[in-house]
């Protein structure tokens, strides 16, 4: 078929969303026509019965979309039981707010900090660092780490990165609303402690994280956890402040200082949960970059010598973006997992 041939086949093997739809018409996975219109029932099983075959971008979706699924019947569940208890008439009556809207007034302010935060990752993440992007390699290693983020991308099927080093301690980070244009740091630290298969390692943990839409997962998280709190915060206060300090009509002191307490004892347990979820992409970000290298070995080395470091410390806003994080007591608010517990899982991934 002559070179040309080749080349249109190994662009048809690149992990772009459009390549894979045209693989999908060719295997009879996606319906025909324009918009794949003429069969949306099969198209939505088809979304969800791919699995691991689908493309990346589709599976991130897949997992945001069970998400919110299960946290909207987590909700309607939430408001049959309290209807069922006549909680919902009791609020009316007292605060004049149903459950419903301070479910809906709970949502606006848990997302809306979490979605702002998110938009402003990138921006705040260099201000906080004082990373310096670079537009215009200036020297070889320079000029290696771009091409290094490039060729990581290209593999992922996302966008190129911005890439950008700090001063600091051994660390990296990966950060940005949208995976077409993240921004991927390293720091000088991790730089000058580690060989290029290493680091290679490292940056491909980071642009696992991009490509597997975890920022934005995380921000749902946050967002669904933040509404839970405001919420359940707000239903104690006016509970206490009817039983225990006898408020009749309207809202008393008590109730504010209920909702005051309530939100910081509900807020740090609302952390626990976020940094667990935290940990559980942490192990998924490790079998990408194992993914884009070929082998496990240059990630395990790369946290091996990780384990044997301080890890520089993160601004609070990105510390779930880095590649490593301190344990001990706090393992509970931990963002990463023990690097032994990582270590494991990639050598038992590779059967050593």
């Amino acid at each position: 078929a002559g070179p040309g041939a080749d080349s249109a086949a190994a662009r048809r093997r690149r992990p772009l969303p459009v390549a894979s739809r045209e693989r999908g018409r060719r295997d009879g996975v996606l319906t025909s026509g324009p918009g794949f219109a003429s069969a949306p029932g099969k198209r939505l099983l088809d979304f969800f019965e791919r699995g691991a075959n689908a493309p990346i971008y589709e599976r991130t979706m897949k997992r945001i979309v069970l998400f919110l699924a299960t946290n909207l019947a987590v909700i309607l569940v939430l408001s049959v039981v309290l209807r069922v208890l006549g909680l919902d008439r009791a609020a009316t009556m007292e605060t004049g707010m149903s459950y419903g809207s301070l479910l809906a007034f709970s949502a606006v302010v848990g997302f809306t900090g979490a979605i702002i935060s998110l938009l402003m990752s990138k921006t705040m993440a260099k201000w906080s660092t004082g990373a310096h992007v670079i537009t215009q390699p200036q020297s070889q290693a320079e000029t290696w780490l771009v091409e290094t983020v490039r060729r990581l991308a290209t593999k992922a099927g996302i966008g190129m990165p911005e890439v950008a080093i700090y001063e600091g301690e051994p660390n990296a980070f990966a950060t940005g609303a949208f995976r077409n244009s993240a921004l991927v740091a390293v720091s000088t630290g991790l730089l000058q402690s580690m060989n290029k298969e290493e680091v290679e390692a490292v940056l491909g943990h980071e642009i696992a994280h991009v490509a597997n839409g975890d920022m934005v997962t995380l921000t749902l998280i946050q967002g669904v956890v933040n509404t839970f709190v405001v919420f359940l915060s707000r239903v104690v206060g006016s509970i206490v402040d009817r039983a225990v300090f006898k408020t009749e009509r309207g809202t008393g002191p008590g109730y504010f200082v209920t909702v005051i307490v309530c939100q910081i004892v509900f807020g740090i347990l609302a952390s626990m949960i976020v940094a667990w979820f935290s940990r559980q992409r942490e192990f998924r970000a490790d079998k990408g970059s194992a993914d884009y290298l070929g082998n496990p070995t240059p990630m395990v080395n790369a946290l091996r010598r990780l384990g044997g470091l301080e890890p520089g410390a993160l601004p609070q806003s990105i510390q779930a973006s880095g590649i490593t994080d301190k344990a001990g007591i706090m393992a509970l608010f931990s963002t990463h997992p023990p690097i032994e517990q990582r270590i494991a899982a990639l050598q038992g991934r590779s059967g050593a």
